[in-house]
């Protein structure tokens, strides 16, 4: 009976030593860019199944620690952090964005992946990577960043479309053109895609696109059929990110000119050869002017392009908005391409991250003045000596 009360006693003076001995941690963890509470961050003792995760206010309640466990903080696109517990009650966390775990993150026609479990040929392009300076067409954006992918400027009018070739050509009759996704909408530049405009891409706004995914090999036509066989270029653009409202503008100026014409006799050095080498009609038909016909199709152009966005959202709602204005001269007198662009997209997240409702709406008008260019070959062959014109 002794033995069993002391048995008893060893019990009872254990217990609060074990009680001490695990604790309860709460805390909780901020984006520590915009320090908005984030949902849904794993909190897990390292080396064992005992973990929780943040709830929609960033909380967390970590149960059955003990000094000296190892926490770790983790979630999709941040960076992990592990923090030694030390007894303290409660633990509050920043962490930040991983730029390198988002990158390995790419878009394909059903959804997204992780790079290293891609299996086709394929370039992502974000919007750090894309061309700098004036661009108005979207192509123009990865042109000379991805290796296989050739981009060749179309002959330089405004808002002109450019040749885009994934691998070289598929077909030499065929059409050639690779398959643009814009947001999960297909559109064929050649073959009926989009007709009346210079080229479908201009009709985006490049400051909308976050980033451009090239799909090379032929298992793009897996998932979009024969359309894809000269390879697919996936546009995602930009939508909103929780935090406080952002106001981004940006806006180029440019001018442009021909460095160098066609050297062509003048008025009077063709006179000269007429009445030396030609007939008696020839003779007659010369004028007496002294008429630079490449000087009178030509002009020094000017361009414009504005862009303000306005972003922003809370947990559970984001939201972007964009208005875009771009005036562009051509190189060729009367030349112009005007382009005014918006867009809105909303995105909900909601029961938890169960439901995701995502509206997006891309507007664009566009207004075109095409010169003829079949003036660039008659104003090097044309008669210098004829006036631009005619006495009445």
């Amino acid at each position: 009976m002794k033995t069993m009360y002391q048995k008893l006693l060893l019990l009872l003076l254990m217990l609060p030593i074990s009680m001490l001995a695990q604790s309860t941690l709460r805390g909780t963890v901020r984006d520590n860019t915009t320090g908005e509470p984030l949902p849904g961050v794993s909190v897990i003792v390292e080396g064992t199944t005992n973990g929780t995760s943040t709830d929609m206010d960033g909380k967390y309640v970590l149960s059955n620690v003990k000094s000296g466990d190892k926490v770790v903080f983790s979630s999709i696109g941040y960076a992990s952090q592990t923090v030694t517990y030390t007894g303290q009650p409660t633990l509050d966390l920043n962490i930040s964005e991983d730029l390198e775990q988002i990158e390995e993150v790419v878009v394909i026609g059903y959804g997204t992946v992780s790079k290293k479990d891609a299996t086709g040929a394929l370039t992502t392009v974000n919007a750090e990577q894309f061309q700098k300076g004036p661009v108005v067409s979207a192509e123009q954006l990865i042109q000379g960043r991805v290796a296989g992918l050739q981009v060749t400027n179309g002959g330089g009018e405004p808002g002109g479309g450019s040749l885009v070739r994934i691998r070289s050509g598929a077909s030499l009759n065929a059409n050639n053109d690779p398959l643009y996704v814009i947001d999960g909408v297909a559109v064929e530049v050649g073959g009926g895609g989009i007709t009346g405009g210079r080229s479908p891409l201009s009709t985006i706004n490049q400051n909308d696109i976050e980033s451009m995914t090239i799909l090379k090999d032929a298992a793009a036509t897996a998932i979009y059929g024969s359309r894809a066989s000269n390879g697919v270029i996936i546009i995602t653009t930009k939508k909103g990110k929780s935090g406080e409202m952002q106001i981004s503008y940006n806006g180029n100026f440019q001018v442009n000119t021909i460095a160098k014409t066609v050297d062509v006799l003048n008025g009077d050095q063709y006179r000269a050869f007429v009445n030396a080498n030609g007939n008696a009609n020839q003779v007659a038909l010369l004028g007496t002017q002294n008429t630079d016909w490449q000087k009178e199709i030509y002009q020094t152009s000017t361009g414009t392009d504005h862009n303000v966005a306005v972003s922003g959202g809370s947990d559970n709602i984001t939201y972007r908005a964009s208005l875009g204005y771009t005036n562009m001269n051509g190189l060729l007198k009367f030349d112009n391409f005007q382009r005014t662009t918006t867009g809105v997209n909303v995105t909900g997240n909601f029961f938890n991250n169960h439901l995701k409702v995502e509206v997006n709406n891309k507007t664009n008008v566009n207004q075109n003045n095409y010169s003829e260019r079949s003036a660039i070959g008659a104003a090097v062959a044309f008669d210098p000596t004829q006036p631009t014109r005619n006495a009445d």
